[in-house]
């Protein structure tokens, strides 16, 4: 789970600002959509809930308390020079939690070409959603990755890659 763009909404007009409420990260601020602890919860029970932000630990420090979230969800962390083998800067920490068999959803206001060349190529089910950063993460996303995620397939998949839980990054 991004969090900038999807939790944290930017790109709005200043006139038409979506509900949330503010909060101060090391002195910058970020705009938490209203509906996004909501989202949260209501995908915790079908994923296991990955931090995939350049937030890393600082989205442990600042959201779950933010957000109502019962528990602290695990981060990515990033190679800050990825060099050439990957065209996403984001990819190669995904394909290290993840793994090539088990299931994966990735939610970034930020996908490229290079994103959904790789989620074809993946070995096991893999849904991407791009929300807009000036609206994020909405109730139709989360409809479409717990319908995803309880999909037969995905289950099986979940299942034969020993994890319990499709992960969402």
């Amino acid at each position: 789970m991004d969090i900038d763009g999807v939790l944290s909404l930017f790109g709005f007009a200043s006139d038409e600002r979506p509900a949330g409420n503010w909060l101060q990260v090391d002195g910058t601020p970020h705009l938490l959509s209203s509906s996004a602890g909501e989202h949260l919860l209501a995908l915790m029970e079908p994923f296991e809930l990955v931090w995939c932000s350049g937030w890393e630990e600082k989205a442990n420090e600042y959201l779950p308390h933010a957000l109502g979230l019962p528990s602290s969800p695990p981060y990515l962390s990033f190679d800050r020079n990825p060099g050439r083998g990957h065209a996403h800067w984001k990819l190669a920490a995904i394909e290290a939690h993840a793994g090539p068999h088990r299931p994966l959803a990735w939610v970034d206001d930020a996908l490229n070409d290079a994103c959904r060349e790789w989620a074809e190529a993946r070995g096991a089910p893999t849904l991407l959603i791009e929300p807009e950063p000036g609206i994020g993460l909405t109730h139709d996303h989360v409809a479409v990755l717990t319908s995803w995620a309880r999909r037969p397939d995905v289950q099986q998949a979940a299942a034969d890659g020993g994890q319990r839980h499709p992960s969402s990054g």
